[in-house]
């Protein structure tokens, strides 16, 4: 099957689940529980992997196993943004019936901020390969700077795009329901619900700087690529309900997250005398992220250890 008619058949899927997503299971604003998100989760998953077995059909085994590495890769890195949207709900105190709209129309802008970053970045290191090697030192120095990083508190605030947000568009002292803007007297009112989104929207931009290089490293196909990322974005609500309680069990995945980067980024650097079989790849970053979470669930942190027992007793 030609490329053009994959990207074709691609976007009508991906627009079409997302019509069904927002216009018939989610119309209405709710608090997303989670047997909900789990199912969900479970549904996004499947699809991805779903696509993946159409890709090999279609595209052949190298392909197929491009967009599977890829895809848990990107799916990994995600878990950041978890943490983060964690943070600026919190932050904001965004009403749990309402962070879902926030993180669907979020999510739809980053597909096509992401398209841009991924365009840019093949059509770099296709002109000028060696930017291939920029992009493996800069992965390497992100991942040693993520295992050498405290969990910092996200001050909102400080945001420049925000700050600059805020001079141009007054924004309402309350939510007004699930609404982003409304008018009042004639004049256009931003809601603290759209301050919201435009922070889930730059910060989605700022780990695109990271992920879009990470799967650089495994493939410069452009479907591939794209594909990869658009499945791992779109399961990323769900998981996000189904996680926000238990993310902080997983206090190792943060330095399997590095392993991988600095393992990708080596990658990409020794790519010209050396390319490691994509199956390879994939059983490196699969064993890291098990070995991470693991490790996770038998030294739990004091803090996890200690809300357990809280827990129990109050039972």
């Amino acid at each position: 099957m030609q490329t053009s008619y994959l990207w074709i058949l691609f976007a009508v899927v991906v627009l079409g689940l997302l019509a069904i997503d927002l216009g018939v299971f989610h119309r209405k604003s709710h608090t997303v529980k989670m047997r909900e998100a789990l199912i969900w989760s479970a549904v996004w998953i499947s699809l991805a992997l779903a696509f993946n077995a159409f890709v090999y059909m279609t595209r052949g085994p190298v392909p197929a196993m491009e967009f599977l590495t890829g895809y848990i890769v990107e799916e990994a890195l995600s878990v950041d943004n978890l943490f983060v949207f964690l943070m600026i709900f919190s932050y904001f105190r965004v009403p749990a019936e309402y962070q879902h709209k926030v993180l669907f129309w979020g999510i739809l802008g980053a597909l096509i901020m992401r398209a841009a970053f991924i365009v840019a970045g093949i059509a770099l290191i296709q002109q000028f390969h060696w930017v291939i090697y920029i992009f493996g030192v800069f992965l390497i120095i992100t991942g040693i700077k993520m295992l050498k990083s405290s969990d910092e508190e996200i001050n909102p605030e400080r945001n420049p795009v925000l700050r600059l947000f805020r001079r141009i568009m007054p924004v309402t002292e309350h939510y007004e329901k699930d609404t982003f803007f409304v008018r009042r007297n004639a004049r256009t009112y931003a809601t603290p619900l759209f301050v919201v989104l435009l922070m889930v929207e730059t910060t989605d931009v700022i780990f695109a700087v990271d992920s879009i290089p990470a799967i650089l490293g495994i493939t410069t196909d452009p479907f591939i690529v794209y594909t990869s990322n658009v499945f791992a974005i779109l399961g990323l609500r769900s998981i996000y309900f189904a996680l926000a309680g238990l993310m902080q069990l997983f206090h190792y995945l943060k330095y399997g997250l590095c392993l991988i980067l600095v393992f990708v980024g080596s990658k990409m650097l020794i790519s010209e005398f050396y390319k490691p079989p994509i199956i390879l790849a994939l059983g490196v970053i699969i064993v890291v992220l098990a070995l991470s979470i693991v490790a996770s669930l038998i030294w739990p942190q004091k803090e996890n250890e200690e809300s357990l027992v809280d827990q129990q007793n109050q039972s």
